[in-house]
């Protein structure tokens, strides 16, 4: 019963340290009964054709906590494993979506890096959007997590995993994010230091020939949020551009992606999740995996947020836009994560 030890040192884990703030779309169920549950998922996955309905509204309608109470009693009661049966019974964008809640917000996201640098080639994309979204809280969490999760059997270190995929100065910047240096919020606002950072980022980019890399690194990945946030509107006072069109302008590929994917975090972290799902829902159909992983990883953290900030960008509700861009279970599955329109 490996899972009931992983389970308990996961809720003593959740519930450490000063977290911020969080705007959940799913909240944990009241008068929950974990093994009426585990039940009702054990007939779903056996009726002829599979329930998918039930599946559903169970597991989207759960915290992490009681999906891990669930699948414990289920274990119990089915003698197997649940995300071995819900494997079995699903299949598609609908199944990547289910599994992937059986898993906290940490281990989603683990296993999302994971994955991201398994075999040949590397899903940048992913890679960015995870390392350059997460506050260094999370990214430490990530790393433990990583490090001794059962994704693979060598407990390999995230860092080496990225240095082993990535290459010059984009892996740098990963590499020092990875390395979690980052000051915390102080109350004391360092106006001196401000001016200095934002002199030094105009002066080792926009300034002179070429950029020194380097020091926009240092500075981007060691400096706190607030404090950043007041680097790059001093920054204007120095450069003819601001800090994205300075990026735009010196960094190209994947480090200016990363660059930019930051900054628009520093500013903003919701309104840069909400712009990804609206770029992942474009075209006719959807970027599925980029909006599986967004709405699975977001929703018991930020996923209100992220509605308002995609309704006041978009003029349009989030879940008016992916009952647009998805259908059948997986569409279901996502609406129910979101919550609501707005």
């Amino acid at each position: 019963m490996a899972l009931v030890s992983e389970f308990l040192k996961q809720l003593t884990l959740t519930h450490t340290g000063g977290k911020e703030p969080t705007f959940p779309s799913v909240l944990p169920v009241a008068n929950f009964d974990p093994s009426r549950d585990a039940a009702r998922i054990e007939t779903a996955i056996k009726t002829k054709g599979v329930d998918e309905q039930t599946i559903i509204d169970i597991l989207t309608r759960r915290s992490y906590e009681q999906r891990a109470y669930i699948a414990f009693e289920y274990e119990k009661i089915a003698k197997k494993d649940m995300a071995t049966a819900l494997k079995g019974a699903l299949s598609g964008s609908v199944e990547t979506l289910i599994l992937g809640l059986l898993k906290s917000p940490t281990q989603y996201d683990a296993s999302e890096l994971k994955a991201s640098m398994k075999g040949l080639g590397t899903d940048e994309e992913t890679l960015i959007e995870i390392v350059c979204s997460r506050s260094s809280q999370e990214l430490t969490e990530i790393k433990r997590v990583y490090k001794e999760s059962k994704y693979h059997h060598l407990h390999k270190e995230l860092e080496k995993d990225v240095a082993g995929d990535t290459s010059g100065d984009f892996a740098k910047l990963l590499m020092a994010l990875v390395q979690t240096k980052r000051d915390e919020p102080s109350n004391v606002v360092d106006y001196e230091k401000i001016d200095y950072d934002a002199r030094a980022l105009y002066e080792a980019g926009v300034k002179r020939r070429g950029t020194d890399v380097v020091t926009w690194i240092s500075i981007m990945s060691e400096r706190s949020v607030p404090h950043l946030q007041r680097v790059f509107d001093r920054y204007k006072s120095y450069s003819p551009y601001d800090i994205k069109e300075s990026i735009m302008k010196e960094v190209k590929g994947d480090l200016e992606k990363s660059f930019l994917t930051l900054v628009e975090c520093f500013e903003n972290r919701q309104l840069y999740f909400a712009s990804r799902l609206s770029e992942a829902m474009k075209s006719k159909g959807a970027k599925e995996k980029v909006v599986t992983r967004i709405i699975v990883s977001r929703c018991e953290v930020d996923l209100m947020k992220i509605r308002t900030e995609f309704k006041r960008q978009n003029g349009k509700s989030l879940y008016h836009t992916i009952s647009d861009h998805t259908k059948g279970d997986y569409q279901k599955a996502l609406l129910s994560l979101v919550g609501g329109d707005d």
